[in-house]
């Protein structure tokens, strides 16, 4: 379903994801020849027949992409050692540029953006556990994402991928509630270039209006920085009013949207970028 590829010649090296499942590709870091980079992962996608091409990019070889035709959806603060990284994307087919929720989603963002920060967020109820999740934990989990999502980006709903994930280094934190996960969030560590993606961010309906992701996200970040880890980002359902609200009260920065970025829910949706660094932590 995804692939990671290592794309080299004299020229150039290029680390790719190859994502079928959701239909494009991915251009996580590169080095060498920048035009021989975007040429090889224009290959690549013809060839797997993506219909989105994503790539991030260093400030100075931005209008390289944008010759090919990619567009700034997105700015990743911080995300090379401190320099930004610049998501771009190419859309290959009319209907990954159709974006039919856009005025909404910008609506939604606006609004959240006008409500002032809380400092209080509620008390903590002893019958609840917060703590973080270990492999003991993994078929709890498969079991709360396959409840929430219908369909999901990767395969949160498999027992064996969180466990590979887990192993790979991703953070795990969950609330437990009479012996089941009922809300839990994740953190993928990038440790070369120093910074993470909060991810995985699912809580039971009937759970929903008591603040737990806002405790997990701060739970996340206090073991990243543990980690010497001090970049977050997260992708944000553009629909979802809740989750980008979670991440705005907690000092993130709103730094693009990415048009038709993945399958989760019911459909193909938007997806917000929010980015927090050191100086807004």
């Amino acid at each position: 379903m995804v692939q990671l590829k290592e794309l080299a010649n004299e020229r150039f090296s290029a680390s790719i994801c190859i994502d079928s499942f959701n239909e494009r590709i991915r251009l996580d870091d590169y080095s060498g020849r920048v035009r021989d980079v975007i040429q090889s992962v224009l290959q690549e996608a013809a060839a797997c027949k993506a219909s989105k091409v994503i790539v991030k990019v260093r400030r100075e070889h931005m209008p390289l992409f944008l010759e090919k035709g990619f567009r700034l959806e997105g700015v990743f603060s911080h995300y090379f050692l401190g320099s930004d990284a610049y998501g771009m994307s190419l859309f290959l087919t009319e209907d990954r540029m159709n974006s039919p929720y856009w005025l909404k989603e910008d609506e939604i963002v606006a609004s959240i953006q006008e409500k002032p920060l809380k400092k209080d967020q509620g008390t903590w109820q002893d019958e609840y556990v917060m703590r973080k999740a270990d492999t003991q934990d993994i078929h709890k989990l498969a079991k709360l994402y396959d409840a929430v999502f219908e369909t999901y980006p990767t395969p949160m709903n498999e027992p064996d991928y969180i466990q590979k994930v887990m192993e790979e280094g991703t953070v795990f934190y969950a609330v437990e509630h009479d012996g089941h996960i009922v809300s839990a969030a994740s953190a993928e560590i990038n440790e070369p270039y120093g910074h993470a993606e909060l991810t995985d961010c699912a809580t039971l309906p009937s759970y929903r209006k008591l603040g737990f992701m806002h405790h997990l996200i701060l739970a996340l970040e206090k073991e990243l920085q543990s980690m010497h880890i001090y970049v977050f980002y997260s992708l944000a359902r553009a629909l979802s009013y809740g989750m980008n609200q979670v991440f705005y009260q907690l000092g993130y920065t709103y730094t693009g949207r990415f048009q038709n970025n993945c399958y989760i829910f019911d459909k193909i949706e938007d997806m917000n970028l929010w980015v927090k660094t050191p100086n807004e932590s």
